[in-house]
């Protein structure tokens, strides 16, 4: 067996459809988000970041920062082992507890990242749950995907927010057989919201439990930051929340929240919770620094800032004729592309030859023939930096138009 030959020969392929990935070698700059430096073989060239997912800037807030200095002088850097040995600290305590409340659940559970924390309690929910029917929106996220696969239980998918489709699959399931419905609160991709009280309707109907993905809101939506749950008053009706820290929370980590009970059996079961070292309590303080700031009033101050930037950047890329996904509804600000070679040949030119620092968006992640660049305005990204962009776009979208290869 050619083993480097096998390995060079996928990574050929993946050239080859235009989907291969490189990373910038990106350098942010304490207190100036959204810029940042490039690190090039000519040196370092000043960009601004355009696809950060830390959609509020916490991961630079001078109190998140002053909490995380003081946490590592106080504690030291690591967590010393799993949350079951060594590693369980009065940070790790207090977020859970903060994050509890924010969700309006009896208990919350951490995890080192959101993907894990999708993929650990998925998998174990249906090993708890025998026989149980997992119920999943088509445009579920990797992570949420691989736990239900790794639970082994009989899964079922429904049409994107289809709620017709989905009571049609509930309708033709055992009536005594578990099931759990998976969905997202905001689809990361194309910027649209599930309704939410229409799956909670069927839920009800056919004595099912509900799980709610809501990374990319948590933070960002709702009177204290809990998310499209809370601005759709429909906290009490989701029985699992997950979210990350990785996001608007400036981060890094994630977790569920529900009920003690189930809390508690994801604890005690799922492997990884269990074989898995905590979050340094450095992150953890900052988590919790950036949580309490979200639930004040300087959190719906952030609340409301974002999203005028992220409609101002919709309505400036529409009146320049740019293609803005119809699906948004949301702060993400998608162009459609619809080609791999051509989104990351624009991706390209924006970074080399404007400072602008936006990621193709390529087949897995999205479908394809449905390639996208995909912008996420922060609150610190001012007028001034939305209309330049607009500006770089049409330069480089004029440039593919006239060479004929859109």
């Amino acid at each position: 067996m050619d083993y480097e030959g096998a390995f060079k020969k996928a990574v050929t392929e993946v050239r080859n459809e235009g989907r291969y990935r490189v990373f910038a070698d990106v350098k942010r700059i304490q207190g100036q988000f959204p810029r940042a430096r490039r690190r090039t073989e000519s040196g370092e060239q000043d960009i601004v970041i355009w696809c950060s997912n830390d959609y509020l800037g916490q991961g630079q807030h001078p109190r998140v920062l002053e909490a995380m200095t003081r946490a590592i002088e106080d504690v030291g850097a690591g967590s010393g082992g799993t949350r079951n040995i060594s590693g369980t600290t009065s940070f790790h305590v207090d977020l859970e507890q903060e994050l509890a409340d924010l969700h309006q659940k009896e208990a919350a559970l951490l995890f080192t990242s959101g993907y894990v924390a999708n993929d650990a309690t998925l998998a174990t929910m249906s090993r708890i749950l025998p026989g149980c029917i997992i119920f999943s929106d088509e445009k579920n996220h990797a992570s949420m995907i691989e736990g239900i696969r790794r639970s082994g239980c009989e899964k079922r998918v429904f049409r994107h927010n289809d709620v017709a489709h989905l009571e049609a699959l509930l309708a033709r399931a055992p009536i005594d057989a578990p099931k759990l419905i998976a969905f997202e609160s905001v689809y990361s991709m194309d910027g649209d919201v599930s309704p939410i009280h229409a799956i909670c309707d069927l839920a009800e109907r056919y004595s099912a439990m509900t799980y709610l993905d809501e990374v990319h809101a948590v933070g960002l939506y709702g009177a204290r930051g809990a998310g499209i749950a809370e601005r759709d008053g429909a906290l009490d009706r989701i029985d699992v929340i997950e979210g990350t820290l990785g996001k608007a929370f400036g981060l890094m980590g994630g977790y569920i929240a529900g009920s003690h009970a189930m809390v508690d059996a994801i604890r005690s079961f799922a492997p990884g919770f269990i074989f898995t070292t905590s979050l340094a309590p450095v992150l953890a303080a900052g988590a919790l620094e950036s949580v309490r700031i979200l639930k004040s009033p300087e959190g719906v101050d952030l609340r409301a800032r974002h999203q005028r930037q992220a409609n101002l950047l919709k309505r400036l890329f529409l009146e320049a004729g740019l293609p803005v996904m119809e699906s948004s509804t949301t702060h993400i600000v998608p162009l459609l592309v619809g080609d791999a070679v051509q989104c990351k040949a624009i991706s390209d030119r924006l970074l080399q030859d404007h400072g602008v620092y936006v990621q193709p968006i390529n087949f897995p992640t999205v479908a394809r023939g449905t390639e996208r660049l995909r912008f996420t305005p922060s609150p610190l990204h001012e007028d001034g930096l939305c209309e330049a962009l607009v500006q770089s776009v049409l330069d480089v979208w004029h440039t593919k138009a006239s060479s004929q290869v859109a």
